[in-house]
């Protein structure tokens, strides 16, 4: 089994996106705060995207961040409400009161 690649993210903070280059292209995660929260609310992907497994490790360096930066993570989008459900570990950084 390959080991997952460090992807480089830069946090683009004035278009609030992290953002990172594939070979297909850049590839972003928008984002908005509120207090100490941070709101996952769009992921763009090349037109010819479809590497779940690199979004999935994308959204764990999201997460490595969060926690770096004690943050509470709300996801909106329903693909990164999956990401929790499949990756419970991430579920202390979810804000209390969120069920998923």
């Amino acid at each position: 089994m390959e080991s997952a690649a460090i992807i480089e993210i830069k946090d683009n903070t004035f278009a609030r996106q992290f953002e990172t280059i594939t070979e297909k292209g850049l590839v972003t995660v928008e984002y908005s705060f509120q207090e100490k929260k941070i709101f996952l609310t769009k992921i763009n992907v090349p037109e010819s995207f479809d590497d779940e497994l690199f979004i999935s490790n994308l959204l764990k360096e999201i997460m490595a961040i969060a926690i770096e930066r004690k943050l509470k993570v709300v996801p909106i989008l329903p693909k990164i409400v999956v990401f929790f459900k499949k990756n419970p570990i991430y579920k202390e950084l979810l804000p209390p009161g969120i069920r998923l």
